[in-house]
Order: C-alpha cells, then structure tokens, then sequence
C-alpha cells in the first residue's frame, strides 16, 4: 500500500496573492458585462430609456473599475515580490553574464 501523500498547503501569503491575481484577471469580464447591463436591462419596451442615466451609469461603472483595479494592485503590490511576481512561476536563472555586445565609444568617431 503506499505511503499517503502530504496534503498540498501554500502559504497564506502565496494564496492571498493568487487569490489578488486572480480577481485582477476576472474584473475585464465582470466589467463587459456591467457596460451591456443598460442595453439588457428590463423595462418596458414601449417606455423610452434615458440616454443620459445609461451614460451616468457607464461612467459610474468604468470609475468604479478603475478605482478597484487601483486598490487590487496596491494590495497586490505590498508583497515582497512586488506586482509583477507571480509566485507559481520558476526562478528566473541566477546566470548574471557580462554583456558581450560592443558599446560605442562615448566621444564618437576618432580621426576628427
């Protein structure tokens, strides 16, 4: 019979920031279907909707997006790794090579 398998734990801190990452991810979704929201809402169909209070709620929603985005990232960004690490990907490799590309020399040509 073999030995049962150690149950996969992650670190709260490295689930907290999937967890931020992932909502990041959903919020372009979330916000499409709040901009078609006007255009399927209810009401009755020989009633005219004002075009001015879709127009406030399209703006309303896209500062709300904008306003969350800004709170997730700085959440996100409080991290040891800071906002573009993602903890599931591997190391970067540690190789730290001279630059084997010429540079210019700084005064420009010579024989001038």
């Amino acid at each position: 019979m073999p030995a049962p398998r150690e149950p996969i734990f992650l670190g709260r801190d490295t689930y907290r920031r999937r967890r931020l990452i992932d909502a990041l991810r959903f919020l372009p979704i979330v916000g499409f279907l709040l901009f078609l929201s006007p255009l399927l809402g209810g009401g009755d169909a020989s009633e005219p909707r004002s075009t001015a209070l879709g127009v406030m709620f399209l703006f309303s929603v896209w500062f709300g997006l904008i306003v969350i985005t800004m709170a997730l990232v700085r959440l996100l960004a409080r991290g040891p790794d800071g906002v573009g690490a993602d903890p599931m990907e591997p190391e970067p490799r540690s190789d730290k090579r001279a630059d084997t590309r010429s540079t210019p020399h700084p005064q420009g040509r010579s024989g001038s």
